[in-house]
């Protein structure tokens, strides 16, 4: 359980800068902060996957709330207006808790009222309580409590403004209002145990979006308010809202229980022991979600959706750490079944029913993750039946030459790219602007490349394919000799970032670090022990590593205003979570005996669990102190790899 007294409750600033998020497994979620601010266009109380796990649509936004005991009324809810905050139901937060899902404690006067909202698993729905807790109640006491839903139904990338063709009109029976305020959308249902529904249809003007306005977006939306329902709490309060069907209010009691044995079961399943792993067990849940009949990774909340190469990364931590064999198996099996010319897509977008084969990187990490696969889970008759064969597949078009000039050059190693496109991680793009290009041989690629080698060759092995097998030693061979042969930079004593026709980068970035962390690595133990304190004197900081060192004149230190200005950022300097994990894989190989400093080494994200996304790990991080975190709040591979390299060290 994490929780925050009344210290950061009541203080609006360091309230409003914490976020929570529930999710459903398919693709919604909810998310806000502790104030009850939405600072967010993404924050919602039911945001809802249409096209599971995408075709995300914002539809309530917030409740407004007030409480009036014995004629007294208690606001609890917060809104950010131009130039004033109203109301400001955070001055009565006593405290804000993850148990495991949001619960806000209100006192108000004599009396507590605990409010509770989750969401269940599988369903595009929100269930929020109320309940008044007090030894001091009297039965003469009346309290009250009266709800208005505010609605925005767009797609969650997007804000809403009043407008006429919003429907407002309300379809009522005994204990239910059904909605449908945009034609071409899904209908909406409130069911509540409420002794009063009120039509109203008012438009809410102007809400305020900080973090919106701060990275240089549209900041300010209008809400519609489509009825008020009035409750009488002398008994639990509950409002249900759903996207899918009619829920009972009946329900919610039991809805609730299944919830809370679900993810207990997940802690218990995933045998961890510490405080932070069994956190970091449920953020891992929060981003896999449903795909068809398998399993993807939702990038990133709130606005990313399940991308190749994150999913890849983030899989042996998602799924393998936390004794989920079953998702894993579904995600390779999804991800097989997707592949085009011997590449994974790199992202299912939210429009259209075609994927994005846009990356060098994502297929490669497909063998690292079906090597783990493997060795967790002895599992070789499942690779054999359903994914070899693609991976013989992905191999050929490699030595053919598939999309963007992928192909095998002539000394061994992977070329990639053409002009104007970025196929690694580092692919931030302006316009027809490409700020880091990476075009040729960039060296994670060569050290992803070997290591898929070497996995098909222990595969072929495996399998009895011993033509295969040599073949592939023979390919690895040839790539190890030229790599080390090129990519040695004498003068840093680490390697170039990228290798093109003769010019080489030595930009100090973290992308070699994979050459030395990687399962099957091409460096001898001298230059990866050397490659590591490299990256430790310059990228290395307590939330992760730098993106590019701080000698570098193109270094940018902050990441924060526009998009032009956050994308020229984003990986010239900025931390990534992420590449912790790939840091302390290589920490171990070359520094065995020094445990204590890579349990230092992790101990720096403990406090993140309490910054920006509660419970969760953010995507990235300033480069300077105090290293703020930034970007989403909820990243899945910063989550994936920080509870891999944890429980790996058991």
């Amino acid at each position: 359980m994490i929780k925050f007294d009344s210290d950061i409750c009541t203080n609006f600033v360091a309230a409003s800068s914490r976020e929570w998020l529930e999710t459903n497994g398919i693709g919604g979620f909810a998310s806000g902060t502790i104030s009850g601010a939405n600072m967010r266009r993404y924050h919602g109380i039911l945001t809802a996957a249409t096209k599971p796990p995408l075709g995300r649509v914002t539809m309530v936004s917030k409740l407004e709330e007030t409480v009036v005991i014995d004629g007294e009324p208690f606001e609890l809810s917060a809104n950010q207006y131009p130039g004033s905050v109203h109301p400001r139901g955070f001055q009565y937060l006593t405290s804000f808790r993850l148990d495991p899902f949001p619960v806000w404690t209100y006192a108000l006067g004599s009396f507590e009222v605990e409010k509770r909202l989750f969401m269940p698993h599988g369903r595009n729905a929100a269930v929020v309580t109320y309940k008044v807790k007090s030894k001091k109640r009297r039965k003469d006491h009346r309290i009250e409590m009266t709800l208005r839903p505010l609605l925005s139904f767009v797609d969650y990338h997007h804000l809403q403004h009043q407008t006429d063709r919003f429907n407002g009109d309300l379809g009522e029976i005994a204990g239910a209002v059904e909605m449908r305020p945009m034609p071409d959308l899904p209908s909406i249902y409130f069911s509540h145990n409420g002794s009063n529904v009120l039509k109203t249809g008012y438009w809410y003007r102007d809400f305020e979006y900080a973090i919106e306005q701060e990275r240089g977006f549209d900041f300010r939306e209008d809400l519609y308010q489509p009825f008020e329902i009035t409750f009488d709490l002398a008994s639990t309060a509950t409002f249900i809202a759903s996207a899918d069907e009619l829920l009972e209010v009946s329900e919610a009691a039991k809805l609730e229980r299944g919830e809370v044995k679900r993810r207990k079961s997940l802690i218990e399943k995933s045998s961890v022991t510490s405080e932070v792993e069994k956190e970091l067990v449920l953020a891992a849940d929060q981003f896999i979600v449903e795909r068809g009949d398998g399993h993807s990774v939702i990038a990133g909340y709130p606005w990313f959706s399940d991308w190749g190469r994150d999913t890849m990364i983030a899989l042996p931590g998602l799924t393998l750490s936390t004794n989920r064999p079953e998702i894993a198996r579904g995600i390779l099996l999804q991800f097989a079944q997707n592949a085009s010319e011997g590449m994974l897509p790199n992202r299912f977008p939210d429009e259209g029913e075609t994927a994005d084969y846009n990356t060098v990187d994502a297929t490669l990490w497909y063998f690292e993750a079906i090597r783990a696969y493997v060795e967790n889970t002895g599992d070789e008759k499942f690779v054999r039946d359903n994914l070899y064969a693609a991976q013989v597949e992905i191999i050929v078009w490699h030595l053919r030459r598939t999309r963007y000039n992928i192909h095998v050059d002539t000394d061994g190693l992977l070329y990639a790219g053409e002009p104007g496109v970025q196929l690694t991680w580092m692919d931030a793009k302006i316009g027809d602007l490409v700020i880091t290009p990476r075009t040729g041989k960039a060296v994670e690629i060569q050290a992803l490349w070997y290591n898929a080698l070497m996995v098909m060759a222990d595969l072929a092995e495996r399998f009895g394919d011993d033509e295969a097998r040599a073949k592939y030693l023979s390919m690895a061979d040839l790539a190890k000799l030229s790599f080390n042969a090129v990519f040695w930079n004498e003068a840093e004593q680490c390697l170039y970032d990228v290798v093109e026709n003769g010019n080489r980068d030595g930009s100090i970035r973290p992308n070699q670090i994979f050459a030395a962390s990687l399962h099957h690595s091409m460096l001898d133990e001298e230059r990866a022990r050397m490659v590591v304190d490299k990256i430790e004197t310059e990228l290395l900081t307590p939330v992760g590593l730098r993106s590019l060192s701080p000698k570098d004149p193109k270094y940018v230190s902050i990441y924060i205003g526009s998009p032009f200005e956050r994308d020229s950022a984003y990986h010239q300097g900025t931390i990534w979570a992420w590449l912790i994990g790939g840091f302390v894989d290589a920490y171990r190989r070359v520094y065995p005996e020094r445990k204590d400093r890579v349990k230092e080494l992790l101990s720096g994200f403990e406090e993140q669990l309490l910054e920006a996304g509660i419970g969760q790990i953010s995507e990235i991080f300033d480069g300077d102190p105090p290293h703020s975190p930034r970007g989403c709040p909820a990243q899945a591979w910063s989550v994936a790899e920080l509870l891999r390299v944890l429980k790996s060290d058991q």
